[in-house]
């Protein structure tokens, strides 16, 4: 197949068939012109046939088959800037509600770090062997907090006292549960020096999973945008630019980790 280019004049002209355009030297053998042609386009998601002139990435091109029955002609181009934000906006708007879910996690698992104060979120990850099955303390038992420093336990099945605080006790949470026969009292001592360095020990632990977290779903959203670019729908250009707005909501997420761990190390300072 012989390729010829055609001048930018004849690029920059009205679409036109093959009879009117300007004729394209040929070497003896190769063949001659057909007066059929067609413009080829294409965008982010479709393909369409149209009569007329051509370009491929801003450099025309003829490409003319050695059968002498017919010549393709083609413009090729990557996707408008609307299609182009479309993309965006649903890769990064997945982004944000995975980022705002990895928070919302972090936050659970730092209410579960025990402080000064007596918070019935501290016994948020303690299950209970009810009938052989684990199942979580706050479905099976209210928890009240009468004062600052103890929580009140009150299970809905009295017969599953000894085994909730059997369980208390295993979860090794720096309390001592205390069993009446019709409810479990927690008293919530205050935290010694060495205890608050190591609950902030497991802050900054659960901060950095929490990180970690957030850095992989940029990752999926830059493979996403790697896949686009192969595909020919992104330039270079365009997932650059893309890559460095993911990497600005990046940002902000991980000062919000940064924030809600500083606010659970004050906490913890507390005394």
């Amino acid at each position: 197949m012989a390729l010829h280019a055609v001048s930018p004049a004849a690029a920059a002209s009205p679409p036109c068939t093959l009879s009117s355009a300007r004729r394209i030297p040929q070497r003896p053998g190769c063949g001659c012109l057909s007066n059929r042609s067609s413009l080829l386009s294409f965008s982010t998601n479709f393909m369409n046939l149209h009569s007329g002139a051509v370009g491929f990435f801003s450099v025309p091109l003829v490409f003319q088959h050695s059968d002498k029955r017919r010549v393709a002609l083609a413009v090729l181009r990557h996707a408008t800037i609307e299609e182009i934000e479309a993309e965006k906006t649903i890769i990064e708007d997945q982004a944000k509600e995975k980022m705002e879910k990895a928070l919302e996690t972090m936050q659970t698992n730092f209410n579960t770090v025990r402080t000064g104060r007596a918070n019935p979120a501290m016994l948020d990850r303690i299950e209970v062997e009810y009938y052989g099955t684990p199942v979580n303390l706050k479905s099976i038992a209210q928890i009240n907090t009468p004062d600052a420093s103890s929580l009140l336990i009150q299970p809905f099945d009295k017969s599953c006292l000894k085994l909730i605080e059997k369980a208390i006790v295993a979860a090794n949470i720096g309390v001592t549960p205390s069993n009446d026969g019709e409810v479990i009292r927690v008293t919530v001592p205050p935290l010694t020096s060495d205890r608050r360095k190591e609950m902030a020990k497991t802050v900054a632990k659960l901060s950095e999973e929490g990180k970690v977290a957030i850095r992989n779903i940029r990752r999926d959203a830059i493979k996403a945008y790697d896949k686009l670019e192969k595909e020919k729908k992104l330039s270079e250009d365009n997932k650059k630019d893309l890559s460095a707005d993911l990497q600005k909501i990046t940002d902000e997420y991980m000062k919000k980790v940064e924030s809600i761990q500083k606010a659970k190390e004050q906490e913890l300072s507390k005394v």
